[in-house]
């Protein structure tokens, strides 16, 4: 699934998206340069969504031009981003079809809207907006599945009221998938723990940021908020939640 057709799953959940979605761990960054791209290195930030993988790469001092086809996603980044960061830009493109320059970038960055992409199609487009020498990072953040009785909890009630998640969990690319994908050119692979503490509203709206949750009006909303509330209340320590990942990061070249 790729374009419009992916970019609208999310138009109604863009706040939830900006609120609840989890950053990146800062060793990504600090891993990212120890393997060899510059600190200043210019990056597009492919599928950027509100841009919490723009801003990571804006505070290590990267200038971005993030990428991303939802309008509402799109300029949710920029009203947060353009005015703390100067070397902020965004364009209304897609993964398969950027609209940037030929070889105007060092770095092209992919992060948790890599699974929706066309792996084929991108490849042609990023070789062509990537300077010589130029790496492709691609990373996301995985949850764990079976980490705690919470977050086994946590997947049963994915599979009990999702819409589509059986679908869609499984488009996320394995190890072996990604050292397919990048081939000889792969340089790197790094894993590194994140975790986000979750209040009751911050786990609703967690839940809600997620594309296979039915939204307000739609069948299933209302069980699946009851099946929630009372997960937390069963695991909830001090008011919280452990919502854990690993974050899972690819870099090389596209040679």
């Amino acid at each position: 699934m790729a374009g419009t057709q992916t970019a609208d799953r999310f138009s109604n959940r863009v706040q939830d998206y900006v609120r609840y979605r989890p950053g990146y761990p800062a060793e990504l960054v600090s891993w990212l340069h120890a393997h060899g791209v510059p600190e200043d290195a210019r990056a597009a930030d492919i599928g950027a969504g509100t841009g919490i993988s723009s801003q990571m790469l804006l505070a290590a001092g990267h200038p971005v031009i993030a990428v991303e086809p939802n309008d509402g996603m799109r300029m949710a980044a920029e009203r947060w981003l353009q005015p703390r960061y100067p070397g902020f830009a965004t364009v209304a493109g897609t993964a398969e079809a950027t609209g940037l320059a030929d070889a105007s970038v060092q770095l092209v960055s992919a992060a948790q809207a890599f699974h929706w992409f066309d792996t084929a199609a991108i490849v042609p487009e990023w070789r062509r907006i990537l300077a010589p020498g130029g790496q492709v990072l691609v990373y996301w953040n995985s949850r764990l599945l079976d980490g705690s009785a919470f977050l086994r909890g946590y997947e049963q009630l994915l599979l009990d009221h999702g819409t589509d998640y059986s679908a869609v969990a499984e488009r996320y690319q394995d190890d072996a998938q990604m050292r397919d994908w990048f081939g000889g050119g792969l340089q790197a692979i790094g894993r590194f723990p994140n975790v986000q503490m979750l209040d009751q509203e911050a786990l609703r709206g967690r839940l809600l940021s997620s594309s296979y949750a039915p939204v307000a009006g739609q069948p299933g909303h209302a069980p699946m908020l009851e099946a929630l509330d009372a997960l937390f209340q069963a695991h909830a320590v001090n008011g919280k939640v452990a919502f854990e990942y690993h974050t899972r990061a690819f870099l090389g070249t596209l040679d």
